[in-house]
């Protein structure tokens, strides 16, 4: 079938994207689903800084690619062996399907299914194969979503379907925004009630780690970011203090309002510096997480000797460490329930044909969720 999708043809493009267009809204061919695999039709696409990452470079990924990667979706159509799934059916796509059968996928860690890494970092469906084409030959998927396009063929286990009474356009954000942020803090960090955290980065992600930690039940937390526009967003959320990330005293100002520093210090802004921040912001015992994605190159040189003289813990959180099966849902009732409050999180909604201009606001650092709306 012909549907239209957005295409990245070159990373490392410059902003303004408006002038550079690095995403070229073009009509492609999809495949039919093959086994195991779904046609979705898009509701809506949330902009993430990891699809701006792979368009400045940051994230190399094969190219050409379909980008997007968090969406909500109406499942079209079913191919050989999807018997769980109905025409009709709203879905969260998630950009780590699991084969259910490797080392991680059968100790309950989905996240670090080494197929799904393997299709993702090569531009492929979890079967191998790709679907999307145009005159010129295939178009590599962005981890097995392509969520910025009209349609797209996903694996089976891209798809958790809601049955919940929830807006289709808001659900979107649950594909990534939530999973990664709320994840990191329940399923990572696993933050207990009574204690304190720090978010460093307030995006999506990064609210929704503070809007997790605040949901387990830590008494203080703190929003660290380098926007005023974020960190009021991030009082009016629930947020105990706030810090500005340029003051040259935010570190000991972070210390000084938990008296020490934090049980728990959240790096969602990507960067090594970001990371360093984080780190000194942890009192003695406490731990340090990390759900940033800057470029491969660059290093975070840890100090050893606190690590273990004060008995730190780094850990990484990919996709918050979710089973995404077990988590949407749990989430999505938490929402329903008042106690996510995601729908503040969301910013404009656009037409595809704008999205260069939505990562232009990205970039900018000052707006909240933008969504492509279909």
């Amino acid at each position: 079938m012909k549907t239209k999708a957005a295409i990245l043809y070159q990373m490392g493009a410059q902003a303004p994207f408006v002038a550079s267009r690095p995403l070229r809204i073009e009509e492609v061919y999809l495949d039919e689903p093959g086994p195991g695999e779904v046609l979705v039709k898009m509701h809506a696409a949330g902009l993430c800084h990891s699809d701006l990452s792979v368009i400045t470079g940051v994230r190399p990924r094969p190219v050409p690619m379909a980008l997007g990667h968090e969406a909500s979706a109406q499942v079209v159509r079913t191919g050989p062996g999807v018997t769980d799934l109905r025409p009709g059916d709203l879905v969260v796509l998630v950009f780590v399907p699991s084969c259910g059968h490797c080392l991680p996928c059968m100790e309950g860690r989905p996240a670090l299914c080494e197929p799904a890494a393997e299709a993702n970092t090569k531009g492929a469906l979890l079967s191998g194969e790709w679907r999307i084409h145009n005159h010129h030959g295939h178009i590599n998927h962005h981890t097995g979503v392509s969520a910025f396009g009209e349609h797209a063929v996903v694996s089976r286990s891209s798809c958790v379907k809601v049955d919940a009474d929830i807006d289709p356009v808001e659900a979107a954000l649950f594909g990534c925004a939530v999973l990664t942020g709320v994840g990191a803090a329940v399923n990572t960090a696993g933050v207990k009630a009574g204690t304190t955290a720090a978010v460093l980065g307030l995006g999506g992600v990064g609210l929704c780690t503070m809007l997790g930690a605040l949901a387990a039940g830590a008494r203080e937390v703190v929003a660290v970011d380098v926007h005023d526009s974020k960190l009021e967003v991030a009082r009016s959320l629930g947020a105990t203090a706030v810090v500005n990330a340029r003051d040259p005293d935010a570190i000991e100002k972070v210390k000084a309002i938990t008296k020490g520093g934090v049980d728990y210090a959240f790096e969602m802004a990507g960067s090594v510096q970001a990371m360093e921040a984080a780190y000194r912001m942890t009192r003695r015992g406490g731990m340090t997480v990390t759900a940033g994605l800057p470029h491969p190159n660059d290093k975070w040189p840890l100090q050893q000797v606190s690590l273990v003289a004060e008995e730190r813990t780094v850990k990484g959180s990919y996709i918050g460490s979710c089973v995404p099966i077990r988590d949407v849902p749990r989430y999505i009732g938490m929402y329903l329930a008042g106690r996510l409050p995601v729908n503040k999180l969301m910013g404009e909604r656009m037409a595809l044909e704008d999205i260069n201009a939505g990562f232009d606001r990205l970039n900018s650092g000052e707006g909240l969720r933008d969504l492509v709306v279909f």
